[in-house]
């Protein structure tokens, strides 16, 4: 299995620990990186500020993004990705608390991999990173970084 980093953008620390819990315990051996608001995200996926170093933002495989994020949200975040030529080929799984078809179509069009709606237990979260992992790690094949 080649080695890849996972970008988690997710503002709720509960979310985050969960997320991470799981990919722990289903032994995902790639290594997760972090970020907590949509500016963080941009600037690590950019390399600005702190992150302009390729070994502080390495070119993640994958990138889960929560939608529902303070100031610049996960909308913006998404388009913004979507519209580098660099970062776009990146797969982007948007996971959000919203059931909302206009979220849905919105992501979608902006160029989204996937939309999960986050589930409200963390047994049936533990189910949803253990999909998430069989299928883009187990199963896909994803672009080089």
């Amino acid at each position: 299995m080649r080695q890849r980093t996972i970008l988690l953008i997710e503002d709720s620390p509960e979310d985050r620990e969960v997320i991470l819990r799981a990919f722990e315990k289903l032994g995902v051996g790639h290594e997760i990186r972090c970020c907590d608001s949509g500016v963080q995200a941009l600037d690590f996926l950019h390399r600005r500020g702190v992150f302009q170093d390729p070994a502080a933002a390495p070119r993640p495989g994958l990138v889960l993004l929560d939608l529902n994020l303070p100031g610049v949200d996960g909308q913006q975040v998404l388009e913004s990705l979507k519209r580098d030529p660099e970062l776009s080929p990146i797969p982007v799984v948007v996971l959000s608390s919203s059931a909302e078809r206009a979220d849905v179509r919105r992501c979608y069009a902006a160029g989204a991999s996937g939309y999960v709606q986050k589930p409200l237990g963390v047994e049936q979260f533990a189910l949803v990173v253990r999909r998430l992992k069989e299928f883009w790690f187990d199963l896909v094949e994803l672009p080089e970084p």
